[in-house]
């Protein structure tokens, strides 16, 4: 068994690395982090990327966004790029354009939000809202927001995505009870992403959904990765067990994530963070080996023993 003191140890030093050179970040195994093709171009994207609900719905001074500036600039050197955001997520999309900009890593970035709203002129007007807030002449990702008025807001996408104003096309939810809706979407051929909630206490979309998307090329977001952060109580106190070191798993962060992309269906997932430790320990897990079969097989039967 790995102590609770020997995996902080370890978090510890993969941080302390990234901050001295990011570019060694477990080069002994990989020196980038791990990739994966969105389907539908080819092009390719860093498999761990950033959530911004509640953690960046932040005010103007120093003090509030100072460490999601840092936050930011770790990402960018441990190779993460996607930033998910949405106007339900207060001012995120603002702060997010705002420190972008102003670390002068505008460009690094892979950007996606939302429209949440019904109407597609009320669609239309907070997208364009959701640019200027962003500082993008053109979007990477725009996704509908939990299925809302969707019928209405993919015409507008489309049309968008024809003219080079948005780059893809997505639809999301965060509870199972949509995955079945997010399906049917999914084989009509109508997006390019699909985000949905995931996680190794619930797995839901192991059933169908996931397969799904890889068999008719769409891509996949992962988010709730941690399970709105009950996955964490669940392991409070306890030791990885030994064997999670054959997969270079350092933390229960780790454990979580690389659970999930163990997945090849999935392309990218999204924890939220606003400190650079933990961001650090995030992306450490698109690093290194992932768990085989048998691997995860363990790993959902060592969290069900507690």
């Amino acid at each position: 068994m790995v102590s609770r003191r020997e995996a902080l140890n370890i978090i510890g030093l993969l941080t302390s690395a990234a901050f001295l050179n990011p570019s060694g970040l477990l080069a002994y195994n990989q020196q980038t982090m791990l990739q994966r093709q969105i389907p539908s171009t080819k092009e390719k994207l860093p498999v761990v990327g950033l959530g911004s609900w509640l953690q960046f719905d932040v005010g103007k001074t120093e003090k509030e966004r100072g460490g999601l500036t840092q936050v930011l600039e770790q990402m960018n050197s441990l190779g993460g790029k996607l930033i998910d955001s949405s106007p339900m997520y207060g001012r995120a999309e603002e702060v997010i354009g705002d420190l972008t900009t102003g670390s002068g890593l505008a460009g690094d970035f892979f950007y996606a939000t939302k429209v949440w709203t019904t109407g597609r002129q009320a669609g239309i007007e907070q997208m364009n809202e959701s640019f200027k807030k962003m500082q993008r002449k053109k979007m990477d990702l725009m996704q509908i927001h939990n299925l809302q008025d969707w019928q209405t807001h993919i015409r507008t996408l489309k049309d968008w995505k024809e003219k080079g104003k948005i780059r893809y096309i997505g639809i999301t939810h965060y509870t199972a009870c949509a995955h079945d809706e997010l399906e049917r979407i999914v084989k009509s051929g109508a997006v390019d992403f699909v985000q949905f909630n995931y996680s190794i206490d619930v797995r839901n979309a192991e059933k169908s959904l996931l397969n799904a998307a890889q068999d008719h090329g769409v891509a996949v977001i992962i988010n709730e990765p941690f399970h709105s952060g009950n996955l964490f109580k669940v392991v409070r106190g306890k030791e990885l067990p030994l064997w999670a070191g054959d997969y270079e798993i350092g933390s229960w962060a780790q454990f979580f994530l690389k659970y999930i992309l163990a997945n090849p269906a999935v392309t990218c997932v999204i924890p939220g963070t606003s400190d650079e430790k933990h961001l650090a320990d995030n992306m450490s897990a698109g690093y290194g080996k992932l768990p085989d079969q048998a691997g995860l097989v363990k790993m959902v039967k060592f969290l069900e023993s507690f």
